[in-house]
């Protein structure tokens, strides 16, 4: 858990929230576990461990310390998958809650794009083999790219308050 520091400031008091730190144990990344993801504002959000280095991330986000049920996560939307680096679990980052095997359509990797910086050109790409593709054809998909874990919260945090990402923004398909 994290402290709470409260002092005057020019006759007002200022209350500094201080998430708990990320140094936590080690842990395997292992296909099926269901992990915690603390975005540091006193919520949590969840994500699930698919085929390395894929996440799947829940529509649910919970105030406070108590954590669903397994199954109660499962049944939300996937909002996204993306690739995440190995480090946001393995070094504790990521709290590993449970494990479940992985249904079905979960296991269908994803397709994603790719855009050659210089020429523009743009493929999709699936399962390590690309194909010819538009950039409107890769609207609606995500890039072909690992995120840090602290970008992935940050995606996730302005998922809940209906903000714009800035990092999703910077990884659109460009014209």
């Amino acid at each position: 858990a994290g402290q709470v520091h409260v002092f005057k400031v020019r006759r007002y008091d200022v209350t500094i929230y201080e998430p708990a730190t990320h140094a936590m144990k080690r842990q395997r990344r292992r296909e099926g576990d269901i992990v915690a993801i603390d975005l540091g504002d006193r919520t949590v959000a969840f994500g699930r461990v698919l085929k390395e280095p894929l996440i799947a991330f829940y529509d649910l986000r919970i105030r406070g310390m108590e954590t669903p049920a397994l199954q109660e996560i499962l049944t939300r939307p996937i909002l996204w998958r993306i690739w995440v680096m190995n480090h946001a679990i393995t070094r504790g980052r990521w709290k590993v809650l449970g494990h479940m095997p992985v249904e079905e359509p979960l296991k269908r990797e994803p397709t994603f794009f790719k855009q050659d910086p210089i020429s523009g050109e743009v493929t999709l790409y699936r399962s390590q083999t690309e194909y010819p593709s538009s950039a409107e054809e890769c609207k609606q998909l995500e890039r072909a790219a690992v995120w840090e874990p602290e970008h992935a919260e940050d995606r996730l945090r302005d998922h809940f308050e209906g903000r714009p990402n800035k990092w999703v923004e910077s990884l659109r398909v460009k014209p």
